[in-house]
């Protein structure tokens, strides 16, 4: 992969990194200079039946859906699909254009020690008029001894000086929503 990609009007260092990172430990993963980073992992089950609810939750958007966003998108999270979450209160939303730049049905993958993990999940990437530029990515996760993971993976910087001059409340609201993301997750898993 080189150090920066362009596909589209994506236009940001390192597109698909977070699927690279997905498949690796988080001591392993080299995030790019200048980017604040999230990996967050949260044991929200067992068995396959939560494995699939989650695995369809993500790939059907219900995580945005229930951390509060606003959500146009397809049915289902394909690459090259454009996504454009309504971010805010009421009808005070702030549009944010993104677009799938990978995603991954669920399979088999070898972990870091060498067991098998079932895994799926998306990434995508922020576009013009987003506030800031980087990657997110929402992961299902079930391992050898059945228990099943949500893990949510980012990398992002302000998208130009007057989301610069705000980030304080940027990080604050990014903290909120990674919060309900893994809220979300639980939630989609339940009993199981």
């Amino acid at each position: 992969m080189s150090p920066k990609a362009s596909r589209g009007t994506l236009d940001y260092p390192y597109l698909g990194l977070t699927r690279l990172v997905a498949q690796k430990t988080a001591e392993s993963a080299h995030w790019p200079a200048g980017f604040a980073h999230v990996d967050k992992t949260l044991a929200v089950g067992a068995g396959q039946e939560a494995f699939v609810a989650l695995t369809e939750g993500i790939m059907t958007w219900q995580i945005q859906r229930r951390s509060g966003l606003q959500v146009s998108a397809p049915p289902r999270a394909v690459a090259g699909a454009t996504v454009v979450s309504g971010f805010g209160v009421g009808n005070l939303r702030l549009p944010v254009p993104c677009e799938v730049v990978w995603a991954m049905e669920p399979c088999t993958v070898q972990g870091p020690d060498g067991s098998d993990i079932q895994m799926a999940g998306f990434g995508y990437g922020t576009l013009p008029g987003h506030p800031a530029l980087g990657e997110e990515a929402f992961i299902a996760m079930k391992t050898s001894d059945g228990g099943v993971y949500f893990r949510l993976l980012a990398f992002s910087k302000p998208a130009g000086l007057i989301y610069a001059l705000g980030s304080p409340v940027t990080k604050l609201t990014q903290a909120g929503v990674t919060r309900s993301y893994l809220q979300a997750a639980r939630g989609l898993v339940g009993g199981f």
